[in-house]
């Protein structure tokens, strides 16, 4: 269950694994370690996943050797049903969330109906996948839907089919059913209790001007869900600077080493700085507050040093009017107020001041 008391990270394993079981216990272990609330997988049967035709993606051409198409190259990245069994139970004892993203119904369905996994990540890639979403939407858990790719149109469709899918399921399937249930009040309220959406840019690594940190806003004031973001950048400097933003969830893929042979590697976080991310995230988190413009606790001490009060810019004779010769501004401000400046001019010193002299009459 995604836990909404704060923000929630969930550290990408993906198939930074490889295929070996030993290096997603290896990841896991990092994760945890790191103060993630999540590790993340990726489920899939290659021969659902992509066609025998499906060419690999530039920046996977160039990560990859060997395999020259995608459905090569995935088959060496999947893992046996046994061996998620497996790793969940690893993070369980790790005390961290398993989750997994599914990337076809039989995943789907071995995640939630086997597994118990009680939320489903959905991916960007499936978002246009009308049937798939139906299915996801079928199973009644918490959905994050990622949304590269996309704009606000298919966002909507994507939204329309899943609160169909909550709240019917033995009605027909239409484009228009979808569009009808997602305007309606009750398609409205059952996206707010199941899904949570994630503003992404698909491209590995993704330019800094290419993300759009901006989105998260519109996507919030669309569709009132909570936003977050699926970040691909380089560093951790975009994942930190989107909580300022208001996002609720951060994803961002980690590897144990980036000089690895993989499609992800080179593109995801060291160790180190997948911890730097999450104590940098904590810190923005305290540091936003709750928007209400007063002095805090820490500071009201420091008001008597650096603020100021009038004070005798020369000796001042009892009886001699304040001037604006001899009154001036310093520091410390624990006496009259400068906002009295003007109200002292018209009057007269009631003792002697020495210069530099707080003037104490009220």
């Amino acid at each position: 269950m995604i836990k909404v008391s704060k923000v929630y990270v969930i550290a990408e394993a993906g198939v930074n694994h490889n295929g070996d079981v030993k290096l997603a216990e290896k990841l896991i272990d990092v994760a945890a370690s790191s103060g993630a609330d999540a590790v993340k997988f990726q489920t899939f049967q290659a021969e659902k996943l992509v066609s025998i035709h499906a060419p690999k993606a530039k920046y996977q051409q160039e990560n990859t050797n060997g395999a020259k198409t995608q459905l090569e190259m995935l088959k060496k990245l999947e893992l046996t049903k046994e061996e998620f069994r497996h790793l969940q139970r690893y993070a369980l004892k790790k005390q961290i969330d398993f989750l997994s993203t599914p990337f076809d119904k039989e995943s789907l369905h071995f995640l939630i109906r086997d597994l118990g996994m009680s939320t489903v990540k959905i991916p960007s890639g499936e978002i246009t996948n009308a049937p798939f979403l139906l299915a996801c939407g079928w199973e009644r858990k918490k959905m994050i839907l990622s949304t590269g790719m996309c704009d606000l149109s298919e966002v909507r469709q994507a939204l329309g089919v899943l609160a169909f899918g909550l709240l019917h399921n033995q009605e027909e399937p239409s484009e228009s059913a979808f569009e009808a249930t997602f305007s309606s009040v009750e398609g409205q309220k059952v996206l707010k209790q199941y899904v949570s959406i994630l503003h992404c840019t698909t491209e590995y690594p993704a330019p800094y001007y290419s993300v759009n940190l901006r989105a998260i806003h519109t996507l919030q004031d669309q569709f009132q869900l909570p936003v977050g973001l699926s970040d691909h950048t380089a560093g951790i400097a975009i994942p930190i600077g989107s909580v300022a933003l208001g996002a609720l969830i951060i994803e961002k893929h980690f590897t144990l080493d980036q000089a690895m042979e993989g499609p992800d590697h080179k593109a995801s976080l060291n160790p180190q700085e997948l911890s730097e991310m999450i104590v940098g995230i904590r810190q923005m988190e305290q540091a936003l507050g709750n928007g209400k413009k007063i002095a805090s606790d820490v500071e009201i001490k420091n008001k008597k040093i650096a603020r100021k009060s009038l004070v005798a810019a020369k000796p001042i004779q009892k009886g001699e009017y304040f001037t604006a010769k001899n009154l001036t501004v310093k520091r410390p401000g624990d006496a009259v107020s400068p906002y009295q400046y003007w109200n002292y001019l018209k009057k007269t010193a009631n003792r002697d001041y020495r210069e530099d002299e707080c003037i104490d009459e009220y």
